[in-house]
């Protein structure tokens, strides 16, 4: 009888921790959207305590601590956030190192942190951040936010200045191939996915100017300037979208 009452008791405790989870999980993709990625990083750490390895719940931490680490004014805590984005997506590897996701936030979380950085530890993450972004494709050809994040791997690898390069030859004996071409094309298939990624139509949008062509670059952000807003960032993404519009009027 005993045995009975303590196995009920067990399983009813976990039918009640999975409903919290649940909420909780329903409640950060609400906040997300509306959008509130501090709050909703805050509750998907509210998951991750009770289920440790949630991968998705990790795979959104990740990403928001990306997202969030951008927009800081001191570069301290901007890496500070980076550093934690690369720790949610390292756990979410180790429990599957195929996951789609996991591998994209990972070359997310590895792209943002290289941004102010120039040299070896540019190329050695540039390196790392195809790996992922790789293995994220192969294992889902429909994520958008892979093959973006492809595109701006081509559009940084074909902008490196002499010394970068020089210091890729001599270290690494070269990187896969990139090309602005490759990087257009990349975009493009994100774009083919989804529609409302604004992120997406800005990168895009830089990659046609710097392959000469203009009329798609001014289309691209056109197009962006209709479309909703979908996170925190895309405001300032219309904004710059803007200024470019503006400084490009004048060519």
């Amino acid at each position: 009888m005993k045995l009975t009452l303590t196995i009920l008791s067990l399983f009813a405790f976990s039918v009640l921790h999975a409903q919290d989870v649940s909420s909780m999980m329903k409640d950060a993709e609400r906040l997300e959207t509306l959008p509130n990625e501090k709050a909703a990083l805050a509750r998907y750490k509210e998951v991750l305590k009770l289920q440790p390895l949630n991968i998705f719940s990790l795979n959104k931490a990740s990403e928001l601590c990306s997202r969030i680490g951008k927009r800081q004014q001191n570069a301290k805590m901007s890496e500070d956030y980076y550093l934690a984005a690369r720790t949610y997506a390292g756990i979410a590897l180790k429990i599957n190192p195929n996951n789609s996701e996991s591998n994209c936030v990972m070359a997310i979380a590895l792209g943002r942190s290289s941004l102010n950085k120039s040299g070896k530890e540019k190329i050695e993450s540039a390196k790392e951040v195809r790996k992922h972004v790789d293995v994220a494709i192969k294992n889902d050809p429909r994520n958008f936010k892979a093959w973006h994040v492809l595109g701006r791997w081509h559009y940084e690898i074909s902008n490196l200045n002499a010394f970068e390069k020089t210091v890729v030859k001599l270290l690494y004996g070269g990187l896969p191939f990139g090309s602005l071409e490759e990087s257009v094309r990349a975009f493009e298939k994100s774009q083919s996915i989804t529609d409302g990624f604004l992120l997406n139509y800005l990168e895009m949008s830089k990659a046609y100017k710097k392959n000469s062509q203009k009329e798609k670059a001014v289309a691209a952000i056109r197009k962006m300037l209709t479309l909703p807003n979908h996170t925190e960032d895309d405001p300032s993404i219309k904004e710059e979208g803007k200024r470019l519009l503006k400084s490009w009027s004048g060519i």
